[in-house]
């Protein structure tokens, strides 16, 4: 009997895997070729940052970005939480600055490409979304008017190299911020018109030359875009192409009865949308409801696409312009997060809430209803083997 098992068992995986090419339609062919690194388009410029693509803007911004002088006490930088061998994240639940967050921190590889920024979604550029750090009395908690001061003492030859002449600074105060204290906002309010547009200025210029920066962070290849390259082109697959019967499952899973390709899709495995999946709160951190909140953030914000600071024309403007803002599937919905490089950086969802990959595969099998909203998922019959099999496949993406 033993045998009988060891013998099916074997054909089993000859069946699955076919002499070394494994047995796909052309329907899943062509799901799996679109996943693949190759089919990443070049990166589109973006018109509301004219120095998105300037060499000096973003080694300027690589230096802003390791530099503890950016933060009130000196202590932290954007790298503190996005850390460089990391894969630019920092493995906890919750992000660390001056204080603890209530959020994960994402990823950078491929962010230029997300139309949305945050895990809700409230701010809508790259240059935008680089500023809120720096005022987050959580994060870096500096104020807009002490990092200008801060640029023009320790990078001012560089920084006007770049955007022109700096303002006059003769009668800005060292501390003030429309989002500071109450000495930082009486200082804000104190200055003149012309005053707080040169500061803010500056302010977004920090910004963009972080964001040219960031932009650099690409996903890497991994054993999956291997295995795709040889599934469409018909080749043998060789060395780490080779993918395992249970990696095989997985992946067909993945596209098709597990139907995890319906957000996570596309080279970077996401839709770029807000769902929500009933992913549970975490106890003792501030009320959280995702994307329905984050929409006045986003609108109310002097830098978004329509404000003054905007490089370029209004037509870039189409997310902003569009986006949805009161809808039943914005309560407690969440960016979809790429799925490159996951395997490797525990825990998941929003605020960290599930340890491993696996717990992960239970919840969205189990589909329990969402403490506020309606769920998007349904359950699913998985078998144990089934949730394994998911599991080893989004390995393949990490490696």
């Amino acid at each position: 009997m033993k045998r009988l098992s060891c013998f099916l068992a074997l054909m089993a995986a000859i069946i699955l895997v076919g002499c070394g090419k494994p047995d796909f339609s052309d329907a899943e062919k062509k799901t799996v070729a679109s996943l693949a690194l190759n089919t990443l388009p070049s990166l589109k410029p973006d018109t509301t940052n004219r120095f998105a693509d300037v060499p000096a803007a973003a080694a300027l911004g690589s230096t802003l970005f390791f530099d503890l002088g950016m933060s009130r006490d000196g202590t932290v930088s954007c790298s503190t939480c996005h850390k460089i061998d990391q894969q630019f994240q920092d493995d906890l639940p919750q992000a660390v600055g001056v204080g603890r967050t209530n959020r994960r921190t994402m990823p950078l590889a491929g962010v230029a490409r997300d139309p949305w920024f945050f895990w809700d979604g409230r701010r809508d550029s790259l240059w935008a979304q680089a500023l809120t750090p720096l005022e987050n009395p959580l994060e870096q908690a500096g104020n807009r008017a002490a990092y200008a001061h801060y640029i023009k003492a320790r990078f001012g030859e560089r920084y006007e190299r770049i955007f022109g002449p700096l303002p006059d600074f003769a009668g800005i105060p060292l501390n003030a911020s429309p989002l500071g204290n109450d000495a930082e906002r009486a200082a804000w309010n104190a200055m003149s018109d012309a005053q707080r547009d040169a500061i803010n200025r500056v302010f977004a210029n920090i910004g963009k030359a972080i964001a040219a920066f960031e932009r650099s962070i690409e996903p890497a290849q991994t054993r999956f875009d291997r295995f795709a390259l040889d599934l469409a082109t018909g080749a043998e697959p060789k060395g780490d192409a080779v993918f395992t019967p249970e990696e095989i499952l997985g992946l067909k899973l993945f596209i098709g009865k597990a139907s995890c390709v319906t957000c996570h899709n596309g080279p970077r495995f996401t839709d770029n949308g807000f769902h929500n999946t009933g992913v549970p709160p975490v106890a003792n951190l501030p009320p959280d409801r995702g994307r329905i909140d984050a929409v006045a953030q986003v609108e109310a914000d002097p830098f978004n696409c329509f404000g003054a600071y905007r490089d370029g024309d209004v037509s870039a403007c189409g997310e902003l312009r569009f986006m949805v803002k009161d809808a039943p599937e914005l309560v407690r919905a969440y960016k979809t997060p790429s799925l490159r490089g996951a395997a490797t950086r525990p825990p998941y969802m929003h605020a960290g809430q599930f340890s491993s990959l696996d717990e992960v595969v239970a919840h969205y099998a189990k589909a329990a209803p969402s403490v506020e909203g309606t769920t998007e998922i349904h359950p699913l019959q998985l078998s144990d083997r089934e949730r394994a099999a998911l599991v080893a496949f989004l390995k393949t993406l990490s490696e």
